[in-house]
């Protein structure tokens, strides 16, 4: 077993426990995952319609965001290149549901830009 400062030396925690919960975390805290899906949930989008709802993130880092979510089978390039949500990804938005009823209900709209 590696030790707490093996650990800091190196990967995440979660990379090294392998623990799920820990690996989607660190996923989702990603800038911009999030919003992919929420873009996402309500059903299929071109990347420039995705781009154009997305605000000012880049076409570059889009595309990054993109190619990460379909490796980990969270988003689906169809053949007609519009993006979906795989099974995966629609029950993501569904368990992150409360997440965002809670942001609402506390009144956290705006409370995590900094930019």
């Amino acid at each position: 077993m590696r030790s707490a400062r093996q650990l800091a030396a190196g990967k995440s925690r979660a990379q090294h426990s392998a623990a799920p919960v820990l690996a989607a975390m660190d996923l989702l805290g990603q800038r911009w995952m999030l919003r992919v899906i929420w873009e996402l949930e309500p059903g299929p989008l071109g990347f420039l319609e995705l781009r154009r709802r997305m605000g000012n993130c880049s076409s570059s880092m889009l595309s990054v965001r993109m190619q990460r979510l379909q490796e980990v089978g969270v988003v689906l390039k169809k053949p007609d290149k519009s993006y979906e949500l795989t099974d995966a990804g629609s029950e993501l938005g569904l368990a992150l549901e409360p997440l965002w009823q809670w942001s609402e209900r506390w009144n956290f709209e705006g409370a995590g830009e900094d930019e």
